[in-house]
């Protein structure tokens, strides 16, 4: 059979080859004597095992730690990781990778394409039950659906290494995103001697063999975790970053204090507080758009409550949200108000018409209430109360009593707030053990079905369990349409009608970043960034 190929451009690889897409130091720099990232983080890591992290922060340390078969450039680009580059077979059905032949496990084994087909069948492995399995189906690789639902072995998964250098994967249907999905850590390689010699204990300092560009020397769990160099690291000589220290801090404002002393280098901005510090650090202060969705999801399970299995009691908790002065007043950090899933941001994502974002605030109030009464619930009905839970933060927090005071105020509702410790939380909203819960989703890859799959019957983070055979339809067929915004735009006004979930706003990124650290990838919507591109100057 014929391919036709989609290389990189040989051009490109080979001038990445050389080394220039590590820490690109223009002319001249100077560079700090010390080149130790310091940076800090809300909660502790789901995981360090590229099959089982599930939350942002996990996923930053597990692209230093492990590479896959491309990376992101600052830009969002791919560029070769441990695949140089692919084909696709003129049906579009088969990818054809050819791996370098430089690239070693921390303990010196060469990376080989096994090594890519042994993590990619434990990431569908039943026994695993990895968070992201589910992910592996959206690929739509061959076999994955079965595997998964326990109907036939891991053997069955369709990849295969016909030699140590070539990683073939065979696909159910044709998915013209398909490479943009192996940048995510689910689809990273494991060291199976590692994982067979130590079990679960196996991403423990001293246990871990990882191919990235750092090894993890560290971990005190809810305290710390340190990563260094990995020697081993086929362009380790490009790297500029000796040590990467990661602190918990669980209280926004004790962590902008501590950047002010500078303990910390990159830590998130406290909610509200973008204008002013902004002015203060005009060179530190960033509000950037990001691939990330934040909203509230209903438990539409059995375990539900009986009021939001009424599609008027969701719309009218939806519509009495004033996003704007969610946005505007309490966050004030450049965020987008929402009235869709999928953010504007999006590559290729036309934001389509639904009907309550033009209404005026004014109007979708008067509609919100007249909804609930038509419910029974209200004013001369029965009272409206249910518990929101929430993962610990003070932007949550805020946002939560915003919300519920909304709610109090114009439709009477009691709304009871719980937060809890973020491991507790993924576990209890994962569960349904919630009435009403806080979501948010950051793009796995540029494409909006990132977003929208997430709420079909199938999907693992579908935790509200909402089910329609619609949007169900459209999102299968939108994986091998060539024309797919009319198909996004269907599921939308779906998802505007029956409201699953309250999209709140669209994510921008507001970060503190001292102007000592260089490199990071502010046009990057995903805000994938990699600690080998990234390198300290001297100070003045």
């Amino acid at each position: 059979m014929t391919r036709k190929s989609i290389l990189l451009s040989a051009l490109l690889s080979t001038t990445l080859v050389a080394g220039a897409y590590a820490a690109d130091l223009p002319a001249g720099t100077d560079l700090a004597a010390d080149q130790t990232f310091t940076y800090r983080v809300l909660d502790e890591f789901s995981s360090f095992d590229p099959q089982v992290v599930e939350d942002v922060e996990g996923a930053n340390v597990v692209r230093d730690l492990f590479e896959g078969l491309y990376n992101q450039d600052a830009d969002g680009n791919l560029v070769p990781g441990v695949a140089l580059s692919h084909t696709v077979s003129d049906d579009n059905m088969t990818y054809t990778f050819t791996l370098r032949d430089n690239a070693k496990w921390s303990d010196g084994k060469p990376v080989t394409a096994g090594d890519f087909v042994y993590a990619w069948q434990r990431a569908v492995a039943p026994e695993l039950a990895s968070p992201y399995a589910w992910y592996m189906e959206l690929m739509s690789i061959e076999n994955a659906s079965a595997i998964i639902a326990g109907e036939k072995p891991i053997t069955d998964l369709a990849v295969e290494a016909p030699d140590d250098h070539t990683f073939v994967v065979h696909l159910s249907q044709p998915l013209p995103y398909f490479a943009k999905m192996v940048t995510h850590g689910t689809t990273f390689p494991s060291p199976k001697w590692a994982i067979e010699a130590h079990g679960s204990e196996w991403t423990r300092p001293g246990n871990i063999v990882s191919n990235g560009a750092y090894v993890l020397t560290e971990h005190v769990p809810k305290e710390r975790s340190v990563r260094e160099r990995n020697t081993m690291y086929w362009d380790n000589e490009h790297t500029v970053l000796d040590k990467v220290v990661t602190l918990v801090i669980g209280d926004d404002a004790q962590a902008l204090t501590r950047y002010r002393a500078g303990e910390v280098e990159k830590t998130d901005i406290p909610a509200g507080q973008y204008p002013a510090l902004a002015e203060e650090f005009p060179e530190e202060a960033y509000a950037l758009p990001r691939l990330c969705n934040y909203y509230f999801t209903f438990n539409m399970s059995d375990t539900g409550p009986e009021a939001f299995k009424d599609v008027r009691v969701r719309q009218a908790l939806s519509m009495s949200i004033d996003r704007n002065v969610i946005v505007d007043q309490v966050l004030q950090g450049g965020q987008f108000p929402a009235y869709t899933f999928t953010p504007a941001a999006t590559a290729g994502f036309e934001v389509p018409d639904v009907a309550y974002a033009g209404m005026t605030q004014a109007d979708r109030d008067k509609i919100a209430k007249e909804l609930l009464a038509e419910a029974g619930y209200g004013e001369g009905g029965e009272p409206l109360s249910f518990t929101y839970l929430y993962n610990t933060s003070d932007a949550h927090q805020q946002v939560a009593i915003v919300a519920s005071q909304m709610w109090k105020q114009k439709l009477g509702a009691e709304v009871t707030l719980e937060n809890q410790e973020w491991k507790v939380f993924l576990e209890n909203r994962g569960a349904q053990n919630f009435e009403m819960a806080r979501g948010a989703w950051c793009g796995d890859y540029n494409e909006a079905s990132t977003f929208l799959d997430l709420l079909t019957s199938p999907s693992g983070y579908n935790d509200g369990k909402y089910s329609n055979a619609r949007v169900d339809e459209l999102m299968t067929t939108a994986k091998s349409s060539q024309d797919t915004q009319p198909l996004y735009t269907e599921v939308e006004q779906i998802l505007a009608d029956e409201m699953p979930v309250v999209p709140v706003y669209h994510y921008s990124t507001n970060i503190m970043l001292k102007d000592s650290v260089e490199g990071w990838p502010i046009n990057n919507v995903e805000q994938n960034w990699y600690s080998k591109d990234l390198y300290k100057v001297a100070g003045e």
